[in-house]
């Protein structure tokens, strides 16, 4: 495992209690311990950001190591390194993001963040995924 890997890997790593505070938080609205106020839209919409962070992360992880794997050029390599815990923090915060607000009851602008997100983990898990047949 090389050194940007480890960096990689542990700042990723050091991102799972937000997660798991965010779960606790989530548990105590949704079972009614808090009476913070939610539409049955954001309460979905918080599990789903809540959901894919935690599976991103681990997609993230999994591909530092893959990362290593291949032979492409130093700065395209560290750009999709930085493209998959980016995109996990873009998803996740894009479904936080777009249903933030009082009684919503469909996504706010702020959705836009969601995609982007999408967009970026797309594109490297396309360049990742040739990265690796080409390396073979």
């Amino acid at each position: 495992m090389t050194s940007i890997s480890k960096l990689m890997c542990g700042i990723t790593i050091l991102t799972v209690p937000t997660i798991a505070y965010g779960g606790y938080y989530l548990l105590t609205i949704l079972s009614g311990y808090n009476k913070t106020q939610l539409t049955d839209f954001q309460k979905s919409m918080f599990r789903a950001g809540h959901a894919h962070a935690g599976v991103l992360v681990i997609l993230s992880l999994i591909a530092q190591l893959l990362l290593g794997d291949t032979q492409m050029s130093s700065g395209l390599e560290l750009a999709t390194r930085i493209s998959f815990p980016l995109a996990a923090i873009l998803i996740s915060g894009g479904f936080f993001a777009g249903a933030a607000g009082r009684g919503l009851t469909q996504p706010n602008k702020f959705i836009v963040i969601l995609y982007s997100g999408a967009l970026i983990l797309v594109a490297s898990l396309i360049v990742l995924g040739i990265a690796l047949l080409k390396s073979r």
